[in-house]
């Protein structure tokens, strides 16, 4: 059975709108806030761009524009969910702002070696199948190279805003990759022909990337000789491990899919991916220490619903993001449909201090199994729903595209996903889409219906 309307009367609902990424006109944004306040919206997700913040120095805190966003929105009695944005602003779909990472950050680390490996100017960022590589964000396989950095900027966070918001920041949400999300930037612009609806691009050929592969399969099976058994290869060297040397038949022979190498190859990308979250909402939650007592953690898996029944390569966008294994069986429930080790970071931190809650996103859609998409997005959401409540982890959504809450088809497959399958609360992407018409009528009536205060 699905998990049902367990939103209805919960105290843990939660009702959020997102902020611009960049607040330009005031005035506007005050009559925003006003208007989702008087029908219910519990608080304002806002990014805390590192960019912005840190970007003329190492250590050197501007905090001038948060002072005043935070202080116009809980003027209107609305609450605080500000995210530690550790990603580029800039260059994706619906971005109106550009925020650069730190400049200085690839600099102050170019001469550094970690793992053996000298990092240069790129050391710290994602290369893909195509040799480009993406400064949207740190790659994980950099983590405890620039770990500090993150605990640093967290930590000024705390001192500027710990007393002033104690009670106001209800969740702290944490960039985790590009957009924010969970994700490799498999479908980004420093590639070409990646974007939507195709398969993406694999992100594992930077040196970092390709010297913990070898060290995780050796590790793994204890010898070359035992990983060329495994494979059917003959590799002369650990040197030869390493990611598809021909990305696009890894997908078209369905060795991804069929292969121990392809499988083995999958999970360790995945569980990578998973491991870096776990750093570094690690180290986000030691550093807040024991401010923002009422606050939440939380992270964002998108919605990678396309390319999932291609009839030749099926599921491959969500493998090149780096969200699902394919060393379990897909079509499973009991296996989340191969997102198991996604959802269940979040009870990685069961004994921790703050209850982390994962964040799902393309809650409006629907599915469109035909060319060119060949989309489940609204099948995805329900495997999400129903693992989630299976695993025991607080599950919330988010629409994926601003146009999908000014719908009511879209307010519909929202709905739909609490009425059946398990979800939480909403974060609305963005403020300005229900502040009226159909979009703010729905939300009001979606909040009606689940708020326990209202």
């Amino acid at each position: 059975m699905p998990p049902g309307p367990v939103a209805l009367d919960d105290p843990e609902f939660t009702a959020n709108v997102m902020a611009p990424l960049k607040v330009t006109d005031w005035a506007a944004f005050e009559a925003d806030l006003e208007t989702v306040a008087a029908y219910g919206v519990d608080a304002v997700s806002v990014d805390v761009w590192w960019g912005d913040v840190e970007g003329a120095a190492d250590n050197r805190f501007d905090w001038s524009y948060y002072d005043q966003v935070f202080e116009v929105i809980t003027s209107k009695g609305l609450e605080l969910a500000p995210i530690l944005s550790f990603h580029q602003a800039g260059g994706n779909v619906g971005d109106d702002y550009t925020s650069l990472l730190p400049s200085w950050l690839w600099t102050k680390y170019a001469d550094r070696t970690y793992r053996g490996v000298e990092l240069g100017p790129t050391g710290l960022q994602h290369r893909s199948e195509q040799g480009n590589h993406s400064p949207e964000s740190v790659q994980g396989w950099a983590d405890r190279v620039v770990m500090n950095e993150y605990r640093d900027f967290t930590r000024a966070f705390e001192r500027q805003y710990g007393d002033v918001y104690a009670d106001e920041v209800v969740e702290v949400n944490v960039s985790l990759g590009p957009s924010g999300e969970l994700r490799y930037p498999s479908y980004n612009q420093h590639d070409e022909g990646t974007g939507y609806p195709t398969r993406g691009a694999l992100q594992a050929y930077s040196p970092l990337a390709v010297r913990d592969f070898q060290q995780q399969m050796l590790y793994r099976y204890g010898s070359l000789e035992a990983v060329n058994s495994a494979w059917g290869t003959d590799l002369g060297s650990a040197d030869q491990i390493g990611p598809p040397a021909d990305a696009e038949a890894f997908f078209t022979s369905r060795a991804y899919l069929d292969t121990q190498y392809g499988r083995d190859f999958v999970d360790w990308y995945n569980g990578s991916l998973v491991d870096h979250g776990e750093r570094v909402l690690r180290t986000v939650i030691r550093a807040l220490g024991r401010d923002f007592p009422e606050a939440d953690i939380g992270y964002k898996v998108p919605g990678i619903h396309w390319q999932m029944t291609h009839p030749v390569h099926p599921r491959a966008t969500e493998v090149t993001t780096g969200l699902i294994q394919t060393s379990v069986d897909l079509d499973s429930w009991a296996t989340g449909h191969g997102y198991q080790r996604i959802v269940e970071l979040a009870n990685r931190f069961d004994r921790g201090p703050r209850e982390v809650v994962m964040h799902f996103t393309a809650l409006e859609m629907d599915d469109q199994p035909g060319p060119e998409a060949y989309s489940l997005a609204q099948t995805l959401v329900q495997w999400i729903g129903d693992y989630a409540f299976r695993a025991g982890v607080e599950l919330k959504g988010e629409n994926a595209l601003a146009g999908g809450v000014g719908s009511d088809e879209g307010w519909d497959n929202i709905n739909e996903a609490f009425e059946t399958w398990g979800y939480l609360g909403l974060t609305v992407l963005r403020i300005g889409d229900v502040s009226s018409g159909t979009g703010a009528r729905r939300y009001a009536e979606f909040i009606a219906t689940y708020s326990p205060d209202i």
